[in-house]
C-alpha cells in the first residue's frame, strides 16, 4: 500500500487523521480488501478501493518449494522485477526475506542478483508490500533484509519500512538488516538505530585480495573499516553482529581461511553463520565435511558458529539465488 497516496486521498476528502491509522491497522492484520474494514464508513471504503490500491506490486509468478518455502516474483508499477520469499520452519517460525532494491549494483560474483541489471531503489511502501503479501496468507514473525539489493544503499526506505514491521507481528528483535559493508549506510545505522534491529555483515573472505575478487565493494570500503563500525555498534547497543560466510569449494573454505577469519573476529562481538553455497552457475559448494571442519576451527578459537539451514533451493529461493529479468514493456 502506498501510504503517502492513502494520506493524500484521505486529506482530499477531509477525513480525520485517524482514518489512515485505521486503514493501516486493518492492512497490517492481513485484510485483503477495503470491504473488510468495518470501522470505516461504507462510502469511504468504496472510494478508497477506487483510489488507493492495497498493493502497487503486481504478482507475476509464485513458486512453492518441497520444504514449503514460497517465492514470489513481483513487478513494480514501472516494470522492475522484485523477488521476496516466505520461509516456513517446523518450530513455527515464518520468516520473510525482503528486497530493498530491484537488482543490485554491487556485483558480488557468487550472487545471482549481482548479475542482474540494476533497476532502482524500492520505496518503503514497496518493501512493506512484499511483507503484506505474505501476511495476508498467514501470520509472520521474522524478517531479514537479505533479498535483492544492498539495504544500506536504500537506507531511508529500509529503516522506514522496518519501523512498521511490528504492526505485522515482526518485532524489531526478530528483524535483521544484512549489508555487504556499505560504509556510509552502516555508519548511519550505528549512529541512529535505537530500536533493537539486528545487524548482519556479509564477509565471505578474510583475505583482502580474495574478498575484493568476490565482493568488489571491498576495494571501496575495506573490511577493517567495516569491522570497526560493527564493533562500535556492539559497544553502543550491546547486540552481537551476525557474520554471513558463504562456503565456496576450493575458494574460501580451507582451514587456513577459517583461521584468517577467526583472527579478524572475537566471540564477544560476532557470531558466524556458515552458508552452504546455493548454485548460481559460477562456483561449487563446499562438501558438508569441509563446512564442519571450517566450523570446528572457528569454535576452537571461541568464535560461535552455526551452519545455516538451506530453504527453497529447488525453486531458486535460497540465499544468493534471487534474480529475474525485467518486465517486458509494451
Amino acid at each position: 500500500m502506498d501510504l503517502a497516496l492513502l494520506e493524500r486521498a484521505l486529506a482530499e476528502r477531509s477525513e480525520p487523521a485517524y482514518r489512515a491509522r485505521q486503514v493501516w491497522e486493518w492492512v497490517a492484520r492481513g485484510a485483503d480488501s477495503y470491504e473488510e474494514m468495518t470501522t470505516l464508513p461504507k462510502a469511504l471504503r468504496s472510494a478508497l478501493a477506487e483510489e488507493v490500491p492495497l498493493s502497487t506490486l503486481e504478482v507475476v509468478t509464485e513458486r512453492v518449494a518441497r520444504d514449503g518455502t514460497v517465492k514470489v516474483l513481483f513487478h513494480t508499477h514501472d516494470g522492475h522485477p522484485v523477488e521476496a520469499v516466505l520461509m516456513r520452519y517446523r518450530d513455527g517460525r515464518r520468516s520473510l526475506c525482503l528486497s530493498p532494491q530491484s537488482g543490485c549494483p554491487l556485483t558480488c560474483t557468487f550472487c545471482a542478483t549481482g548479475a542482474m541489471r540494476f533497476g532502482r531503489n524500492l520505496t518503503a511502501s514497496e518493501i512493506l508490500e512484499q511483507a503484506l503479501h505474505f501476511r495476508r496468507r498467514e501470520p509472520v514473525n521474522h524478517a531479514v533484509y537479505m533479498g535483492m539489493g544492498e539495504p544500506f544503499l536504500n537506507y531511508e526506505a529500509v529503516v522506514d519500512s522496518a519501523a512498521r514491521l511490528p504492526d505485522l507481528g515482526i518485532t524489531h528483535r526478530r528483524t535483521t538488516i544484512s549489508t555487504v559493508g556499505w560504509l556510509p549506510g552502516l555508519r548511519r545505522f550505528v549512529d541512529e538505530m535505537e530500536a533493537p534491529i539486528r545487524l548482519a555483515l556479509s564477509i565471505h573472505a578474510a583475505d583482502p585480495e580474495l574478498r575484493s575478487e568476490l565482493m568488489p565493494v571491498n576495494d571501496r570500503y575495506p573490511l577493517a573499516d567495516v569491522l570497526s563500525e560493527c564493533r562500535r555498534y556492539f559497544e553502543l547497543r550491546r547486540r552481537k553482529v551476525f557474520v554471513e560466510y558463504v562456503m565456496l569449494a576450493g575458494v574460501n573454505d580451507s582451514p587456513a581461511a577459517a583461521r584468517e577469519l577467526a583472527a579478524l573476529l572475537d566471540g564477544k562481538t560476532f557470531k558466524v553463520n556458515l552458508i552452504p553455497y546455493n548454485p548460481t552457475g559460477m562456483f561449487e559448494g563446499s562438501p558438508r565435511s569441509v563446512i564442519e571442519a571450517f566450523k570446528s576451527v572457528l569454535e576452537r578459537a571461541r568464535i560461535p558458529a552455526t551452519v545455516r539451514l538451506t530453504r527453497g533451493r529447488d525453486i531458486e529461493a535460497a540465499c544468493g539465488q534471487l534474480a529475474s529479468a525485467p518486465a517486458p514493456r509494451g
